[in-house]
């Protein structure tokens, strides 16, 4: 088994709608070794979708929520969220281990991807996948190259100025 960690960020959080999955993008931060750009899609039911939403944004609620609990409750025993690892993937199921500080001593716990990175992205905490996880669940993509703002203003502009009153009629 290849154990090499690939650190990640997160790309995008789509959320498709109240009653459908919304997916959290994440892509490895560094390019990889292939050249090929990649992202690793999760997908997630709505009430995961808002508290990872509430995590990327670093948000505040009014009441601690059930994140913000375990965070209180490692800070008082004297731990913190060390890193995230997606570890296995099968079919459109991801696994993951939390892994926990405290006072030099690593913690491994079993851990749902959403609920892990959720502690990871509230702490700041790295997270990554192995290089399995990558090659069996990932997916290469481009980038389109963005179009030249003043060559659209331009034409834009070229636009207007050409429009008449008839035009509107």
């Amino acid at each position: 088994m290849n154990d090499t960690m690939i650190p990640l960020r997160v790309l995008t959080l789509i959320f498709t709608g109240p009653v459908n999955p919304a997916v959290l993008v994440l892509e490895p931060i560094e390019e990889l070794k292939d050249g090929c750009s990649r992202v690793l899609p999760i997908w997630v039911g709505a009430s995961e979708a808002m508290q990872l939403g509430v995590a990327i944004e670093h948000a505040k609620t009014p009441r601690p929520m059930t994140h913000d609990l375990f965070l209180d409750a490692l800070t008082n025993l004297d731990a913190c969220v060390d890193h995230v690892l997606i570890d296995d993937a099968k079919g459109g199921t991801y696994f993951a281990k939390l892994i926990l500080r405290q006072r030099g001593r690593l913690i491994s716990l079993d851990a749902r991807p959403t609920d892990a990175l959720s502690l990871a992205l509230r702490e700041d905490a790295p997270f990554m996948a192995t290089a399995e996880v990558l090659a069996k669940a990932s997916f290469p993509y481009l980038f389109r190259e963005p179009k030249d703002r003043t060559v659209e203003l331009a034409e834009f502009d070229s636009f207007v100025s050409a429009l008449t009153p008839d035009d509107f009629a």
